[in-house]
Formats: structure tokens, sequence, C-alpha cells
């Protein structure tokens, strides 16, 4: 898979690079809008016609690019846990908020005065609200942005963090509106009918440096990801927007009023598009990454179909002179055992068991390349029933040997029946073998639920035998790797590796734990079974 699919540095806006391509095209947005500025900003003050439908237009296609934006960013907090991203997501759902608040209290649009119990200044005050609060997040936003750290969350637990930003961002919202509607009277005027007063323009003044503050932030903290460099594209919108709308201009629905709700709806309009624009370039990556991906897999398939044959050819002609060897080492043992002396005994012995040791290996080999080819078929299992066979069939193996079994409630997983029977007989069979030097030997087998993969199980065998080292076991699952030499244990090192590899075509994960003459657990996961 193509290498920017896999580093999640690389693929969202928050933490790529801002390239030249990406700046010129943001610096082009930019010196559009400022033209456009400073050709309306003497006109800020003509009066136009009052257009009272204008307010409910503009303020749903405002809220409907918020919600949409702030879905996408909280999306995007879900899977790289930033502080950053959540209160930036929290920024534009309060701009929501705000904006649908606004255009109900507006006078004149569904009643004379305004709905929510507004008053004359609710309106005014409600803008205020709207303008200071989202530049001040940006600012926390821009803060946080490099602190190079995720929340320490699950993956699980981030939707949590996520309902807990909604309610935080509904809780202020619902009180800055009832501050601009039940208790308007308290706060200063700013405006007289629908013109703006004198200290209305000191306080608007005010919010439009809040905004200024923000985009200066914003510069500061470099480097600048794709998404800081839109967002300080949308603080010069809302610097235009609130200088036409609320600081050049007299009031309202004059052309600055007009005007600088368009610069606005710009501005809620450039994070969105970016992030849809960088969205569609991802599915097309991730389209042509699956297609070379399944051109790969067939392949590999015509491959394995040659290699199979292969494999079996070569094991076929390996046989036949091993069994040879075996043969005819068996013939001299039985027709010259008077004349052999104890080290010519031995020496037979050695042939016939490395031939056979070698046959094992073939065997073993074979197996391991055909995990690989085998296609899964998945269905729940009981495991206590596997378990206890699996133990059963062992059982006949140990002789004399007292070995205690303790089984714990397995339950039900997801699994290939005849694999996962391989990987249990595998580990309770080192088990087993690893054990031979204790009286009683104790081997355990039991289940626990996964943390942070709710549907996930963990199982476990564990013994009280000889244990190893951890320090080496990063070898443990390696093939032909053994941790304890052949004379102590028999064992070819291959069996370990085959558990990983069933394990992981699952989707689970397997691990150890041991001390030298402790013992050893090993560990597997497996999705619990319906």
């Amino acid at each position: 898979m193509p290498s920017e699919l896999t580093d999640e540095r690389r693929v969202f806006l928050s933490t790529l690079p801002a390239g030249p391509r990406q700046r010129r095209r943001a610096l082009a947005v930019v010196l559009v809008s400022v033209a456009i500025f400073f050709a309306a900003a003497p006109f800020a003050r003509l009066q136009l016609a009052a257009v009272p439908a204008f307010i409910p237009i503009i303020a749903s296609t405002l809220v409907i690019n918020d919600l949409i934006t702030a879905a996408l960013l909280f999306g995007q907090f879900r899977l790289l846990r930033s502080r950053a991203l959540l209160l930036l997501a929290s920024a534009y759902l309060f701009t929501a908020c705000m904006t649908v608040a606004h255009a109900l209290t507006f006078p004149g649009v569904f009643s004379p005065t305004g709905l929510l119990g507004a008053g004359p200044q609710s309106t005014a005050w409600l803008y205020i609200f709207w303008h200071s609060g989202f530049p001040l997040l940006v600012v926390a936003y821009a803060l946080l942005k490099d602190e190079g750290r995720a929340m320490s969350v699950s993956r699980g637990r981030a939707g949590v963090a996520v309902l807990g930003g909604i309610a935080a961002v509904l809780v202020v919202a619902c009180g800055l509106i009832l501050s601009a509607t039940a208790w308007q009277s308290a706060l200063p005027a700013v405006m007289q009918v629908n013109r703006i007063a004198a200290q209305g323009h000191v306080v608007l003044s005010s919010v439009w440096m809040l905004s200024l503050v923000a985009l200066g932030v914003l510069w500061w903290r470099r480097p600048h990801s794709v998404l800081d460099l839109w967002l300080m594209v949308v603080m010069c919108a809302w610097l235009f927007d609130i200088a036409l709308s609320a600081v050049l201009n007299a009031g309202r629905f004059d052309l600055g009023f007009y005007a600088g709700r368009i610069y606005g709806l710009l501005a809620a309009s450039f994070v969105l598009i970016v992030l849809l624009l960088e969205n569609g370039k991802l599915y097309v990556r991730l389209v042509e990454a699956f297609t070379s991906e399944r051109r790969k897999t067939v392949e590999l398939l015509a491959v394995n179909k040659e290699l199979d044959a292969f494999s079996h050819s070569v094991a076929h002609d390996l046989r036949a002179p091993l069994r040879a060897v075996d043969g005819y080492a068996g013939m001299l043992e039985d027709t010259y055992a008077g004349r052999l002396d104890a080290e010519g005994r031995r020496l037979l012995g050695v042939v016939r068991a490395s031939s056979q040791l070698m046959g094992r290996l073939i065997d073993a080999l074979l197996d391991f390349a055909r995990l690989g080819r085998q296609p899964l078929r998945t269905r729940p299992v009981e495991l206590d029933d596997l378990v206890n066979q699996i133990v059963d069939e062992l059982r006949a193996d140990c002789g004399r040997r007292s070995i205690d079994f303790a089984i714990g409630k397995l339950g039900t997983a997801e699994a290939d029946p005849a694999l996962l029977k391989q990987v249990l007989a595998n580990l309770l069979g080192n088990a087993i073998k690893f054990t031979r030097d204790k009286n009683p030997a104790v081997v355990e087998v039991g289940c626990r639920r996964e943390t942070e993969k709710g549907d996930a199980n963990i199982y476990y065998v564990k013994d009280n035998g000889a244990g190893f080292d951890m320090r080496y076991s990063d070898k443990l699952f390696g093939v032909f790797q053994r941790l304890h030499r052949t004379e102590e244990y028999e064992g070819i090192g291959v069996g370990l590796s085959i558990v990983r590899r069933i394990i992981n075509r699952h989707g689970g994960r397997v691990w150890a734990d041991s001390r030298p003459g402790e013992g050893a657990t090993f560990y597997f996961t497996l999705q619990s079974g319906s």
C-alpha cells in the first residue's frame, strides 16, 4: 500500500505540511478577498433595500457548512485524538448554534421583535458572542496543535470525548443565548433600532481585534499544516466580515451589512471545501491502492499455485532418498546387529534419527507453506469442547507422567476449527513437553476479555515448566528458532511460527511472558463467537 495511506502523519489536513501549491492557492484567495474588501469598504454605509429573507437564507447555509465541517473534524479527532482538533471541531459547532439563535432573534424575520423572547439588543449581542467565541477557540487550537501527543484515551473512549465536547458547546451556547435574550437589558446598548450606537462600534471593534489576534497566533505557531493555512484564510475573511458588517458600516441592510455576511459565508466554506477535496483525493488513493493490492493478490495466487506444485515435487524427491537412507540403516542394524559394537550401533542410530528428523522438517515446512494458501473457513467454535478433545489426545502420549490440567470457561470464538485446533495442539504440546521435569506438571488454559477491543477475547496457555529468558523473546515465533538445546527438549522450531501465522490470519495477535525455571504463558486473541 502506498506510504501516504499507511502514515497517519501525512494523510490528514491537521498533520499534512502546507506545501508551496497550497500556499499559492491560499494567497490567491486572500488577495482576491482583499481586493473586493477595498472596493466595497468606501460604500459600506450605502443604504440598500431591507430584505429580511436574506437572513434565514444565509444563516441556513452557514449552519449546514459549519455542521459538516464540525462532523469531519470530530471524525479526524477520533482517529488522531488531538485536543486541538477537538477544540476546533467544537468551535465550528459553536458557530452553528449561535448562527441559529442569531437568525431566530433577528427582528422582522420570523416576528417583529424576534423569537426566543428577544429584545432590541439580543441579535447584536448574539453576533458579538458568536464572533468572539470562534476566534478564542481558534487561538486555543493554535496553542495546542503542536503538543506532540494524543489524548490518553483509547479509540473507543474518543467517542465519549466527542460527546463531551458537543455537550459543553451546547451548554455554553444556551448560556450565551439566555444572556442575550432574558438578560439583554443588563448589557450595554449596541443598537439604536437598525443603526449601530457609538459604544456599539467600540464593542464591535474589540471583537474585530480578537479575529486579528487569532490570525496572528496561527501565523506565529509554526510549522503550518494545511489546516492551519486555510484557517488563516478563514480568519482573514472573518476580519473582512466584521469590518464591513459591524465596524465600517452604519447599521442593518446597508452594503457593508450584506457584503460582510457574504464574507462570513465564504469563511465557513473554505475549510469545508478543502476537507472535502482532501477526502476525495484520499478516496481515489484508496481505490488505487485496493486495485493494486487486488492485482498483486491475483499474481500471488498464481505464484502460490506454482510453488505448491513445486514444493510437493521437491518434498517427494527429498523423501525418496531419506527413506532409502533410513531403510538401509535399519537393514544394517538388523543384519549386522551381532557384529556391531556399541559405537557402530550408536552411529547407525544417529543416521536413522537424522533422516527421520529431516522427514519431519519437510512435513513441517509443507504445513507452514500451506497456511498462507488455505482459505479461512471461520465459524463459531466451542473452545471448551475443543480443548478437552486435544487434552485427551495428548494425555495418551504422556505415559505415567502426572499432569494437572486446569481448564477455565473459554466460551466461543470465531475461527477456522481445523487451524484453531492446530494452534491449541502446538501450545498444549509445548506446555506438556517443557514441564516434563516438574512433578506434578501444571497446565492452565483460560480466557479473559480484552480491554481495548470489546468483542475480542484473550486466551492463554500457562505452564510451570522450564520457561525462557524474555531477552530472547523476539526469536520465539521465528521459523526454526529454538531457545532450548535439542538435547534437552526435542523439536524443530516451527510450531510457534505456525501458531503466529494462524492467529495473524484471523486478525489476532500472539505474545508470551516467561521467567527461566518458572514456566511460560502464551497469549493469543480471537474475536468472540456470536
